[in-house]
């Protein structure tokens, strides 16, 4: 009777194991789901410039853009590299000084009235009134673009591991305490394990927002990146370039969030998300 029922268990729990989706199907059903977003958008603007037929310079169709990706593709990649470059250097030290920031103010709680504070208020600081000064400080090479990423992305990242590290509280530091373990210990061992998931969180919103500081400080002045060719674009009237730009701004944005979801995936493997693009 046990040995059977023992089996029928292992039946069920093999079941519901083959029945669970992979992460490479669950992938490819909201990649699914995109594009067939991205096609209804695509088929609504082409039938709006078919129907209204505005001029080009105000609204170019899709055939248009897709015929400047082609004929520009070159052109269009190589400063859309020189963005990217600009995107994953200001997310990865932007992120490091907001974990950095986060452990030293839980570290020395007291420091947290001070210091929180101050990060708050820096992003009451518009993007645009900032840029000026890096690219006076840094100069128009990739030094202000990176400092502007990182400003973007530094915030999303303290704030989410600072309330991970925050609620990380009761149980888990009665433990730690019995555990024998120093302050530094039960920040490390104990409460930054349990604030992955915050963490997890803010360089996901970090990822998707990067691109804002890199495009804004090349709009503002730059050599070359895809803000660059907007801002040269949009002063010739050059609309079809506007949008093969944008176009191109978008796949990188959603390039990076998912390879930082696929690697958040797997560092992070035991906190259940819902799912996202």
């Amino acid at each position: 009777m046990d040995q059977s029922t023992t089996a029928d268990q292992g039946k069920t729990v093999g079941s519901r194991l083959s029945a669970a989706p992979s992460p490479l199907g669950g992938f490819t059903l909201s990649a699914g789901r995109a594009l067939s977003v991205v096609a209804v958008l695509v088929a609504i603007w082409w039938a709006g410039v078919a129907i209204f037929q505005p001029q080009p310079f105000i609204l170019p169709g899709p055939v248009a853009v897709a015929e400047t990706l082609l004929k520009q593709g070159h052109y269009l990649l190589w400063h859309a590299g020189i963005t990217l470059v600009e995107i994953i250097l200001g997310l990865m030290l932007g992120s490091a000084l907001g974990i950095a920031t986060a452990l030293a103010v839980n570290a020395f709680p007291a420091g947290r009235r001070y210091v929180m504070p101050v990060v708050m208020a820096s992003q009451a600081l518009p993007v645009f009134a900032i840029a000026p000064l890096l690219i006076l400080w840094f100069g128009l090479g990739l030094g202000s673009k990176i400092a502007m990423a990182t400003l973007i992305i530094y915030f999303p990242v303290a704030s989410a591991l600072n309330d991970g590290l925050t609620r990380a509280q009761g149980n888990l530091i009665d433990l730690a305490r019995l555990c024998g373990a120093t302050p530094w210990q039960t920040l490390t061992r104990f409460r930054l394990p349990a604030a992955m998931p915050s963490l997890a969180s803010g360089l996901r919103v970090a990822a998707t927002i990067a691109p804002i500081g890199a495009v804004v400080g090349e709009w503002v002045g730059a050599a070359g990146g895809i803000g660059f060719v907007i801002n040269q674009a949009n002063a010739r009237m050059q609309t079809d370039t506007v949008f093969a730009g944008l176009v191109l701004l978008m796949i990188m944005v959603v390039a990076l969030r998912a390879a930082v979801d696929f690697a958040l995936d797997r560092l992070v493997h035991w906190a259940p998300r819902t799912q996202t693009l």
